[in-house]
């Protein structure tokens, strides 16, 4: 636990106006009703100014004015709601010397894994299953030896029953604590169930019942705090990704310093097999990355000087020397860690419409489980027997039976299973697909993925790279393509368009020598360049260029649907195959023509490379359901045409600007029903905030990016995207799953009560324990997903 001074918060209360957030590990807080009881117990503290709760992570963030509470009471509001903290102070004191230094950051993310079966519980717990077991053999197997042995009030004792009633003391006693704090907290919750079942029980003589149901919830409470912790572990896999220090070059020495100690523009030093402690940009040194914590990328990524890297990162075979750009509180890593920590606080439907239903269901149950033990004995005056699926149900009137059935109900009464079955599959689902590469910033946005019914995906940079690339070098007569890319770069060396850049880059790829550089360049507005080479005047341009020097193309149709008019045909040493042009055009490449004004060299196409795996992701989101893939761009409509035959888009629109990508996904949703769109997260913005799930491609170093989408794939792989639908899709499944399960145990437990066909063992076995273990389990296998190879 830190204290976070906040400089700029006020405080609704009056005083000094000044804040304090502290954080806190409350590890066996595992439930939204166990929170429910801290916050009763918090908000009766004067001086509290705002309460978080995080039951996925055994984590509270308390906000509280100093100057009217100090930390020691806080820490004892959450303790007398019967809740252990862990980490925090154990004075005023402490809390003082923290509000004189200012604070410094919270630091308590999830709470530190847990000695479960270990603990003082569990030890209680396994000397209660000792009593029970030893009396259980007295009782029923070894009767001649069950002896009295005392009496209170009147009351005899056997051996057995001094067994069981040591059992509860020993398994029983923590539980009914519970429940005191729980009646204290006036939350109707299992513990005060449990502690009033386990009580009522004993007080009747029924010791067995008693001591059997203290040692089974007992059992079941550790089971859950250990299927719990097991869901928390992805978390904290998650935040030990970034080292603790960092080997930093200061006064010409390496020291070794903490992490966030470190300030931005010192140099970070980083040794083959070593992880990179902060954000930075490569100033020394290259090497292979694996970036697969951060973007999920399965092939490290080569680094070398100006390349940027982020913290958590691997840092394969090379050395390497960083600038530090960022801190380590504010590294990519850490909004990670950020936002799948606030994904757990944003209630999906699913989950808001349970807590509604539980609010109802529990106290409904335990009325029915007062009137069950109450009413029966009451009304039944003679025994009758009735006949339930070929078997004779005989019904008595004798209370004690009753009531035992009556305490029965109020251990199903509790809805555990129910209540839990939504957050632990969130919590799975989102740490599952941050540790692939995609951050989902909510709980409701998971969700929200799983049932698109369309997905509108951006082209340029989703679809496609963003880049432009040479595709076609297409020389004619006798020029080849070292010759032709010659000319070509040489005529581009002084332009900074990028079709210039990429032609540039293919020649140097190509490894074409000599490249001249043209004298006397001029830029043709909107139709190429020209220059002098090699003491001849050159051209490069659009195919429109050469046909005003006289040469005639055939070209088709124009990609804007207009004729093209052959002009006047110039003597040429060479020219191009019919209909080569046409079909680059068709394509949607941009052809850039070269020669002079007398003969051909030939042409370079060029366009912006549709990504690998952008055909694979369409095939794919259509065989798992997405109803209607479409292509929206502003791109004109021949290379529009051209993406979107070669992905397999299902329809395309072109030539939108903002507002019109807006529109087209407003017209989705008006046909389709619910709509996902993928864009940059910046240029795509109006578009991401009208779709149900705005989806941000390539974020990862992008705070925009991140603020601005509901999901966002961190690397610039299109491929995530199946794996995310197939993620949510089923995570929507497992969440109904986990509910009808719950719902459909618990009710048929309730139906079997009343008819003796369901004993308290039965109940905290089957209803509790095995439900909240199931649910859990169900959840836990969302981590198992994974992105398709490739």
């Amino acid at each position: 636990m830190t204290d976070d001074a906040d400089a700029t918060g006020g405080n609704p209360g009056g005083g000094q106006g000044r804040e304090l957030t502290a954080r806190f590990a409350v590890p066996e807080m595992d439930c939204p009703t166990c929170a429910k009881k801290v916050d009763k117990s918090l908000q009766r503290v004067d001086g509290i100014v705002d309460v978080t709760l995080q039951p996925t992570t055994g984590t509270a963030s308390i906000t509280y004015d100093p100057d009217r509470v100090g930390e020691r009471e806080v820490i004892d509001a959450v303790e007398s709601a019967g809740y252990e903290v862990v980490g925090g102070s154990d004075a005023d004191a402490d809390a003082e010397a923290g509000d004189e230094a200012g604070g410094a950051e919270a630091g308590v993310e999830v709470a530190p894994p847990s000695e479960v079966w270990t603990s003082p519980r569990a030890l209680k717990t396994w000397v209660g299953a000792v009593f029970v077991t030893v009396g259980l053999l007295f009782e029923f197997v070894l009767t001649g030896a069950n002896v009295g042995v005392a009496s209170v009030l009147g009351y005899p004792l056997a051996l057995a029953d001094v067994l069981f009633l040591a059992a509860v003391v020993a398994s029983g006693l923590p539980v009914i604590r519970s429940g005191y704090y729980s009646a204290k907290n006036r939350s109707l919750d299992i513990d005060l169930l449990m502690g009033t079942a386990i009580i009522a029980a004993t007080g009747i003589g029924y010791f067995v019942e008693a001591a059997t149901l203290a040692v089974l919830f007992s059992i079941a409470e550790l089971l859950e705090d250990y299927a719990m912790d097991r869901a928390r572990d992805s978390l904290r896999e998650l935040m030990e990704l970034s080292p603790d220090e960092a080997t930093v070059q200061r006064d010409g020495e390496e020291v070794t310093v903490p992490a966030d100690e470190v300030d931005i523009g010192e140099t970070v030093i980083v040794r083959p097999g070593d992880k990179i402690p902060l954000d930075g940009v490569v100033v020394e040194g290259e090497s292979a990355v694996d970036q697969s914590p951060i973007t999920g990328e399965s092939v490290p990524v080569d680094k070398t000087v100006d390349d940027e890297v982020y913290a958590g990162t691997i840092n394969e075979e090379g050395y390497l020397e960083i600038e530090v750009t960022s801190t380590s509180g504010d590294s990519t890593l850490s909004h990670i860690i950020e936002m799948v920590q606030g994904a757990q606080a944003k209630k999906t439907d699913t989950e808001q419409f349970v807590d509604r239903f539980a609010g109802y269901y529990t106290p409904t149950v335990v009325v029915l489980a007062i009137l069950t033990a109450a009413i029966p004995s009451l009304v039944i005056s003679e025994p009758f027997s009735v006949g339930v699926a070929g078997y004779a149900i005989t019904f008595v009137g004798d209370w004690t039976t009753w009531f035992i059935r009556g305490l029965t109900l109020l251990v199903i009464a509790c809805p555990c299973a129910f209540v839990i079955s939504t957050p632990v599959s969130v919590v799975s689902g989102v740490t599952s697909a941050a540790k692939n590469g995609v951050l989902i910033k909510g709980g409701n946005h998971l969700e929200a993925m799983g049932e698109v019914d369309a997905i509108a995906l951006d082209k340029t940079g989703t679809l496609t790279k963003g880049e432009l690339a040479v595709t076609d070098v297409v020389p004619v007569g006798d020029t080849d393509e070292a010759t032709l890319l010659r000319y070509a770069a040489g005529l581009e060396r002084r332009s900074e368009h990028p079709i210039a850049n990429a032609i540039r880059a293919r020649a140097e790829e190509a490894g074409v020598a000599d490249v001249p550089t043209a004298e006397g360049f001029e830029s043709l507005t909107g139709k190429g360049i020209r220059g002098e080479l090699d003491g001849e005047t050159y051209y490069a341009g659009k195919p429109a260029l050469f046909e005003e020097l006289g040469f005639g193309f055939d070209r088709g149709q124009r990609t804007d649907g207009g004729a093209v008019s052959e002009g006047k045909l110039r003597d040429s040493k060479a020219t191009f195959d019919d209909g080569t042009l046409a079909e680059l055009e068709r394509e949607g490449k941009t052809v850039v023509v070269v020669g002079t004004e007398t003969e051909l060299l030939g042409a370079v196409a060029i366009a912006d490379e549709v990504r690998p795996a952008s055909k694979r992701a369409v095939e794919r989101l259509h065989e798992m359901g997405v109803e209607h893939v479409v292509m929206l761009t502003g791109d004109n409509e021949g290379t529009a045409r051209a993406i979107a035959e070669e992905v397999g888009v299902d329809e395309y629109r072109a030539e939108l600007l903002p507002e019109g990508k807006v529109e087209a996904v407003e017209e989705l949703q008006t046909d389709y029903g619910e709509v996902a769109m993928v864009g940059d997260g910046i240029n795509d913005a109006p578009a991401l905030a009208t779709a149900e799930v705005g989806i941000a491609m390539g974020a990862a170093g992008t705070d925009t990016a991140l603020e601005t989408a509901d999901i966002a794939l961190m690397g610039d792989d299109i491929g995530k995207l199946p794996y995310l639908y197939g993620l949510s899709h089923t995570a929507n499944g497992v969440i109904r799953q986990n509910i009808w399960a719950s719902l459909a145990v618990k009710f048929l437990l309730a139906l079997g009560v009343p008819l003796g066909l369901v004993s308290v063992a039965v109940a905290v076995v089957v209803g509790d324990m095995g439900m909240s273990l199931g649910v859990t389990g169900n959840a836990m296998r969302l981590a198992r997903i994974e992105p398709e190879d490739g």
